[in-house]
């Protein structure tokens, strides 16, 4: 593996002189690296499947046919229910002021909506007159 070496737009250091790094720090990298590329081979191992003998595919192709739905809803749920333990919710103090930002917002496109209403209902009355 490469060592990368990152520099700040404000940093004096040159390229060449590389960040100088606690042992434990790039032991603890190296273990949590070793971790994802493990988890990366196991998940890659687990999507290799043997193909089905010629005549148990045959016999089952209705079955499957039938089953095609099913298991793309179950798919589709599990892929669902994992994206949900990923994201991050905000607290109760950041939800209510993206919500009063919200409401901020639809008050003045209210607003906005009402002047050119007006402006136009004006403009048409002007004009029909």
């Amino acid at each position: 593996m490469a060592h990368v070496t990152r520099i700040k737009a404000g940093d004096k250091k040159s390229e060449d002189e590389p960040k100088k790094q606690s042992t434990s720090k790039n032991v603890r990298k190296a273990v949590k690296i070793a971790k994802e590329i493990v988890k990366e081979n196991k998940k890659a191992v687990k999507k290799e499947k043997k193909p089905m003998p010629m005549p148990l595919r045959i016999i089952t192709a209705p079955f499957r046919f039938i089953a095609k739905p099913f298991i793309a809803l179950g798919r589709y749920i599990k892929g669902s229910s994992e994206e949900i333990r990923q994201v991050r919710w905000p607290n109760r103090k950041a939800t209510w002021k993206l919500v009063g930002a919200i409401f901020v917002y639809a008050a003045l496109f209210i607003i906005l909506v009402m002047l050119l209403d007006a402006l136009f209902n004006f403009i048409f009355s002007q004009i029909i007159r």
